[in-house]
């Protein structure tokens, strides 16, 4: 069993590269639209 697959990952294939790289994807994507829209917020853009 790989390290990445326990704790709270504890289905099977969640150490899949295509499942990381799609996690990565949202997380990332979400983090950068946060910071798009605090922008847009504070600053007339």
């Amino acid at each position: 069993m790989s390290d990445l697959n326990r704790g709270i990952m504890k289905f099977d294939g969640a150490d899949k590269p295509a499942v990381v790289a799609i996690s990565a994807v949202i997380v990332i994507g979400s983090i950068i639209g946060l910071i798009i829209w605090a922008l847009s917020a504070a600053y007339t853009i």
